[in-house]
């Protein structure tokens, strides 16, 4: 669109590049600018000679229609706002990305807006909850207040959210593949606080913090999509989490039959006990240091030799008290529940490649504890160093056992070999990495810690929150195949933008890139093609 006047004996004479338009909203925007232009100051009239176009309001509705364009996503404006002018931009389609993963997993059963904008503002910028608003401003939301927000939390717990996502979460699991196999592992979050209380305690720290702390169990399924949380007081010891986190998800859910992986970290005899008892069955990591035991026999008939990949199906006493496996007879005993009360199955693997690494870790280790008992390194509690009146020696005879046990690896099972063989003990065992992998997503990507909230209802309240967002973002991530942190990246500087003019506003989306596309088809979920 331009600005022309007739010269005579010349022709037209552009004054003015007004702009292009390719829509009639665009159209309507441009006519607007023309006018106000020729409207200006010193402007006057211009008799340009050519035929008057037809007013802006020629190319919209009626006046009881007041719109742009008859599209949807039109918002009516009170009254003539001026000229046209950009209202807002946001990342609305991150956003409504977002809330179509939530609402496909059935979290909308809550009925909770402004639970489900705390839940995506955590994926999407984890901040504090009086800077939530400017989150999701961001992303073309009008905020509730935070009164409203701080209120969300008390519901969040009175109104047990958390048992209604964790049934939505246990439906989708059971829909995409099956839960009769969990993985377990614990964390811990700390708070900025001072002061202990009955729940936030100075506990055991693999960080060696001393602030007050929480313990957090977390249950997911093979694939690492989150299915039960548990919250316990910073003192807690992790061995004794695991039973009541699976136990109730066994019994919000009736499950007959289900089997629970963790690593060594769990391995305790009352622990074992608790979880048989309960008729779940199980896959705990084993110490090497009971391989002596395990594999007295094989040691005694076969010696320390082992070859790449070679598997030892036998049995692990339950107790030191109990000893069912006689190194009098050669072949390993095949693990039966009737015939060895005492003992649990126990798998032995060994890896090449897991001795090459267990080799270097322990010259390290025997390297640093000559390097002490020389006095070159600071004294302090190290392996392989023993006191002997009163000096420091190397303990050979125990850096000579480990040497014997590199490449070892073990599992104690309550699952007889009929029913999952050796192989797929071990595999079970792998998956392990998946529940490492949504803690670590929901420590950092979500940054449930450190937290800042004092009582009880509200940090299960905010656990609730960090559990709903863990799920939405093992869903997108698995829709997509990016991490969370790439899809946000990737997606946020999408900017809508809403104009104002000619008594209406509208809502524009950003331009799209193939790519971009690609990533909103994938987040829309199987099945969706446009």
């Amino acid at each position: 669109m331009q600005i022309a006047e007739y010269v005579p004996g010349r022709g037209q004479r552009i004054i003015e590049h007004v702009g292009s338009a390719h829509t009639p909203a665009e159209l309507g925007v441009l006519l607007e600018r023309a006018r106000g232009l020729l409207a200006g100051p010193g402007q006057q009239m211009l008799d340009l000679e050519v035929e008057a176009s037809p007013p802006v309001a020629d190319l919209v509705p009626p006046p009881e229609e007041p719109v742009l364009v008859a599209e949807p996503g039109v918002q009516q404006s009170a009254g003539r706002d001026g000229p046209d002018r950009v209202v807002a931009t946001g990342s609305q389609l991150l956003f409504d990305a977002l809330a179509g993963v939530y609402a496909d997993l059935g979290f909308d059963q809550v009925a909770d807006a402004t639970f489900r904008d705390l839940v995506i503002a955590r994926i999407v910028e984890p901040t504090s909850i009086m800077d939530n608003g400017r989150v999701l401003t961001d992303l073309g939301q009008a905020p509730a207040s935070e009164k409203t927000m701080r209120r969300t939390l008390a519901r969040a717990t009175a109104g047990k959210y958390r048992d209604r996502i964790a049934a939505a979460c246990f439906e989708h699991a059971v829909t995409a593949g099956d839960v009769s196999l969990c993985l377990y592992d614990v964390t811990t979050l700390y708070f900025e606080a001072d002061n202990e209380d009955g729940l936030r305690k100075v506990g055991y720290s693999k960080e060696r913090r001393i602030d007050p702390q929480i313990v957090v169990g977390l249950l997911v399924d093979r694939h690492g999509f989150p299915l039960e949380i548990g919250c316990f007081e910073g003192d807690t010891a992790e061995t004794t989490t695991i039973v009541p986190i699976t136990e109730q998800f066994a019994q919000r859910h009736d499950l007959a039959d289900m089997a629970v992986v963790a690593d060594a970290g769990m391995l305790s005899a009352k622990n074992l006990t608790a979880l048989h008892e309960a008729n779940l069955r199980f896959i705990v990591g084993s110490r090497t240091t009971k391989a002596p035991i395990d594999l007295a026999s094989h040691f005694r008939w076969h010696g320390d030799a082992f070859t790449d990949g070679q598997v030892i199906d036998t049995i692990t006493p339950k107790n030191s008290r109990t000893t069912e496996n006689g190194q009098a007879k050669k072949a390993e005993p095949v693990w039966d529940r009737r015939r060895h009360p005492g003992s649990w199955r126990a798998v032995w693997a060994y890896s090449a490649k897991r001795a090459v690494r267990d080799t270097r870790t322990l010259t390290i280790q025997e390297n640093r504890a000559k390097d002490v008992i020389a006095g070159d390194k600071k004294a302090k509690t190290t392996r392989f160093v023993k006191n002997t009146n009163g000096g420091r020696t190397l303990d050979r005879a125990s850096l000579e056992r480990a040497r014997r046990l590199v490449g070892l690896k073990g599992y104690v099972t309550n699952i007889d070999a009929a029913t999952m063989p050796a192989a797929e003990v071990i595999a079970s065992y792998h998956d392990l990495w998946h529940v490492e992998r949504s803690f670590r997503m929901s420590k950092t990507d979500l940054r449930a810690r450190p937290m800042f909230h004092h009582t009880r209802d509200a940090i299960e309240a905010h656990l609730t929150i960090v559990f709903t967002a863990l799920a939405v973002s093992r869903e997108a991530q698995n829709r997509t195949g990016l991490a969370i942190r790439n899809l946000v990246r990737q997606l946020r500087p999408l900017r809508s933008a809403t104009i104002a003019i000619n008594d209406a506003t509208q809502t524009f989306p950003p331009t799209l890139s193939d790519r971009h596309r690609e990533i909103l088809l994938a987040l829309k979920g199987p099945g969706v093609t446009h």
